[in-house]
């Protein structure tokens, strides 16, 4: 690609394509594929100008390299990213605003009194109409304030500030408009199906196919704990499907041959096969954001309170208004009071407030599904973290297989693999991983494949029956016994890894020991959570005692629990939350979530488990664990915000209207006040709450 370098100081470079400017899609185009390479920080793309600017980190000549190598037709786009994309509804709320302004004032130059007159009459009409029908609904809200000032302007003949309160009016509707699309739209992205890769079921079995490949007809496979990728009915199997994500029902629905299933959803037990209908791209983000806003999930309890306090006062601003009148028979006076009211301030700042920390989440890789998750986050008291794939890094690798039978140490991995590779844990594709490297082939040799959450894999290799998993289920549930004379072999193993024991028929046949150590930043992220007003920090893990006291002690928990079963997990939650406390739980297994569930915010990690993702309220990037700490820090922020924008709106507002009745300010000095305020603080509720970094 052809470029200019317009302006440039260390780490930041604005370029010029040769172009006078680029069209949306053009934009998005350069959008994401300037945003695949790690080497690039943030982008941001501005299609009137044809410009880019791009904050990077290492050499300035390969962001130049990578800048040449774009091409507009050769970027492949998936078409969900310019489904989902805000730019054009951005340029379009950015041209209405400046449009507003411009007629405002550009009438007050250009046009006759008069004209002025019937123009503002005609649009008089939509806000009176508002209130009016505010009567018609048995419900006194905001429109019906706007409704009486506005007329009782007019009345007076004080044109201008009628001209003035209408002028606001708009563009505060339209600020929140934008703001509140903009911040459920990056929601939705987030939200949004991206599954690279899918089980295609052929006439040769099953086969590792991109998603992209997939067409209406093909047969794809969904086991338990992974999302369904397209829409499509069941053609065989039965599960229980949770529908969260597209319906905002909580309980799991059971599905069969015949059923119809949903992009996004999630299989939480059982396994299905299912024909296409729909490959992606087909409005799938549009569902998504309406759940969004329908739901009640977005609003915190603070938010809900100032909302019903902004309706509840609206009468007594028209009594504060009558009253003026009866006692001074002073109409400005009365009109002044009516020119100010709590509820626009309230239901404009409040929302912003909650909806603009949720978008600022999203930049430090932190997804939020309401306003009453950050809430919950910042009264939190206690955190109860899994340990495999939170505490310990996301990417255990197997360190050795250790074979206890005639077979090879690479047939046995090679076999492991296969049966792993169908279920979503970061031990299993630490094994799939390791037999990749390997170049061990696993074509499908087993029969169906049966998943036991937080225990392991049972199925059938070559006639034989085969299990894969913890200690606890091999030995215990399924009565593996340990070949005659590798007993002390076997009471060797070394205790630094974690072991994953694999049997046939009965018998112990290797035992492949898993490295997964502490992430860096763990204990360092413990005590800055400690610091930050979490008095119980807990880890639950259902490894071995002695893995887990190790883990513990190295991350500074005083406090944990070994060898416990999803079910524990969550009973735990549940017997906490009952001593009082606001309970945080953090995992990324399916077998977390029952906790996540249960508790009063539930973060999973982004790399786990599919079914974990969609239960949980939040979801942070697995990169570093130091996110839960500023997501900490964004919820105080935002409740400390949300307190302040009260008593600002309900102090500021109070002495407009005593000003009023006082007879100092007149109703166009009122209105532009309250009006200017209002969107003043709306303005600063859509700022961000922490410093940039």
């Amino acid at each position: 690609m052809r470029y200019s370098i317009k302006h440039e100081i260390r780490s930041r470079i604005r370029v010029h394509l040769p172009m006078k400017r680029m069209t949306f899609r053009e934009a998005d185009t350069l959008d994401y594929y300037l945003q695949r390479f790690p080497e690039i920080r943030e982008v941001h793309v501005y299609e009137r100008t044809a410009d880019a600017v791009i904050r990077y980190e290492g050499d300035r000549e390969r962001i130049l390299t990578i800048l040449k190598g774009f091409s507009f037709e050769d970027t492949n786009v998936p078409e969900r990213v310019y489904e989902s994309s805000g730019r054009e509804a951005s340029a379009e709320y950015r041209d209405r605003i400046i449009g507003s302004i411009l007629m405002h004032y550009g009438k007050r130059l250009l046009l006759p009194f008069r004209i002025r007159l019937i123009w503002d009459g005609i649009k008089a009409v939509k806000y009176i109409w508002r209130g009016l029908k505010t009567i018609g609904n048995k419900r006194l809200q905001v429109e019906l304030l706007d409704a009486a000032a506005i007329s009782a302007a007019m009345l007076i003949g004080d044109h201008k500030t009628a001209s003035n309160v209408m002028f606001l009016l708009g563009i505060g509707d339209t600020l929140e408009e934008w703001t509140h699309k903009r911040s459920v739209d990056d929601l939705a992205r987030r939200m949004s199906l991206n599954v690279d890769q899918v089980w295609l079921l052929t006439d040769q079995g099953e086969v590792l196919t991109d998603s992209s490949r997939i067409v209406c007809g093909d047969r794809v496979v969904v086991r338990m704990g992974n999302m369904i990728p397209f829409d499509g009915n069941v053609s065989e199997g039965e599960a229980m499907v949770n529908q969260a994500s597209m319906t905002g029902e909580s309980a799991a629905v059971r599905k069969c041959e015949g059923s119809a299933v949903f992009a996004g959803t999630v299989v939480e037990e059982g396994e299905l096969t299912v024909t296409v209908t729909q490959v992606e791209g087909c409005g799938r983000f549009d569902k998504i954001v309406k759940m969004i806003e329908e739901s009640e999930k977005l609003k915190s309890s603070l938010e809900s309170r100032a909302e019903r306090l902004a309706d509840r006062l609206v009468p007594y601003t028209l009594v504060a208004s009558a009253v003026t009148w009866l006692f001074s028979r002073n109409v400005t006076k009365a009109v002044s009071v009516l020119m100010v009211d709590y509820s626009c301030a309230l239901k404009m700042a409040m929302p912003l407030s909650v909806l603009s920390a949720i978008r600022e989440a999203t930049e430090y890789g932190i997804t939020v599904k309401g306003g009453r998750f950050l809430e919950a986050v910042a009264d939190a008291d206690t955190i109860i973290f899994d340990k495999t794939g939170t505490l310990t890094k996301a990417c255990p690798t197997v360190k050795k297989v250790i074979s206890f039978c005639e077979e090879s140490e690479d047939e046995l991995l090679r076999q492991a693999a296969c049966l792993e590779e169908h279920f979503p844990h970061s031990v299993a594709r630490a094994v799939v991983d390791a037999a990749s490297d390997k170049g061990l082939l696993h074509d499908e040799m087993h029969t169906k494949a049966e998943y036991i959450v937080a225990h392991g894999i049972a199925s059938h290799i070559d006639g034989k029956k085969v299990v894969i998993g913890s200690y606890h289920f091999v030995f215990e549930d399924e009565r593996v016994v340990v070949p005659e004379g590798k007993q002390k072999f076997f009471d060797s193993l070394p205790d630094a890894y974690s072991h994953l024991y694999f049997a046939k028929e009965g018998k112990l046949a290797a035992v492949i020991l898993i490295e997964d150590p502490m992430r860096a930043e763990c204990a360092d992220v413990i005590a800055k959570l400690k610091e930050q007003g979490f008095n119980h920090v807990v880890m639950m893990t259902g490894d071995s005692e002695r893995t887990a006291a190790a883990i513990a002690a190295s991350a500074g928990i005083d406090e944990y629990y070994a060898e416990v079963l999803p079910e524990d997990k969550a009973a735990y939650v549940e017997r906490v939350k009952a001593d009082g406390r606001r309970v945080i739980m953090v995992g990324d297994g399916i077998n977390d979530s029952p906790a996540l569930s249960a508790a009063d915010a539930g973060i999973a990690i982004s790399e786990g488990a599919e079914i974990a993702r969609q239960i949980a309220d939040i979801t942070i990037s697995s990169d570093d664990l130091e996110a839960i700490v500023v997501l900490k820090k964004l919820s105080t922020l935002l409740m400390k915000r949300i307190r302040f924008n009260y008593w600002t709106i309900v102090g500021f507002n109070s002495a407009l209207i005593l000003l009023g009745i006082a007879g100092i300010l007149p109703p166009a000095t009122s209105a532009i006040l309250h009006n200017g305020s209002t969107v003043a603080l709306g303005l600063k509720s859509m700022t961000n709450l922490l410093p940039e970094r």
